[in-house]
């Protein structure tokens, strides 16, 4: 009688521990999945050196705006296994180093150093897009004292918008359009410090990650731009970079 009584309770026992070890297995399956399905598409520590230190070499598939803007002086220099961006005096733009990124959402990550009166931007681009000047979708830009995000894509760089504003003609609407499209955040960092940077992209949203804490979020459509194809980092006076890491989030 009492081996009747208690094969019940064990096959009940027996049942809920299979049934936790299986929602165990279950969700370490999904999650391993979830990390599976994260593909990383660019990486680089920048730990080489120029053939030709006099020229600028960057290598690894990345290129820059100094041909067309800054009359082919060097404003890119791979120095202490780091990449240092330098504005030239006789640029006419500000300093672009692009890579190629396919993503619709991804994790940006890199390493950064500013001095005073410096930024980054971290710029994403799409060439085949038409509706906007050169490309243009959004860009997360960071300064000592503060972050930007913007959605370029419905904002400042679509076409007709940016066209109405160069002319002096932009209307009530673009004026609005634009305040709605960007958004900052302040933020305090320490001049001539490597600090470490985060852009998460997901839809129509961007966040902003330094050192490990969240700075600042922004959501607006532009972001959510299916074909992202292009990393751009834009620095107009001067910019230390390493460690740069793109994860494209399926």
């Amino acid at each position: 009688m009492i081996h009747c009584f208690l094969a019940p309770v064990a096959r009940s026992a027996w049942m809920l521990s299979f049934g936790i070890a299986f929602s165990a297995a279950l969700s370490l399956s999904l999650a391993s999945r979830a990390v599976a399905d994260d593909v990383v598409i660019l990486e680089d520590d920048f730990s080489r050196e120029e053939a030709d230190p006099a020229k600028e070499q960057v290598g690894n598939g990345w290129g820059t705006n100094s041909a067309t803007r800054a009359k082919g002086v060097k404003q890119v220099d791979l120095a202490d296994g780091a990449m240092h961006i330098t504005m030239a005096a006789v640029a006419d733009h500000g300093v672009s180093v692009r890579h190629d990124a396919e993503f619709r959402d991804a994790t940006i990550s890199l390493r950064f150093k500013l001095g005073k009166g410096d930024d980054l931007g971290i710029n994403i681009a799409d060439l085949k897009e038409k509706s906007v000047h050169a490309g243009h979708i959004c860009v997360a830009r960071v300064q000592l004292n503060r972050v930007e995000l913007t959605d370029l894509k419905t904002g400042r760089m679509h076409l007709e918008t940016r066209e109405r504003r160069l002319a002096k003609k932009d209307t009530a609407e673009d004026k609005q359009r634009l305040r709605e499209t960007t958004k900052q955040a302040p933020v305090k960092l320490t001049a001539d410090q490597w600090h470490q940077l985060e852009v998460k992209i997901v839809g129509e949203t961007m966040a902003v990650s330094i050192d490990g804490k969240q700075v600042g979020e922004f959501s607006s459509p532009g972001i959510g731009h299916p074909t992202k194809r292009m990393l751009r980092l834009a620095v107009n006076h001067s910019a230390w970079v390493d460690d740069v890491r793109i994860v494209r989030h399926k």
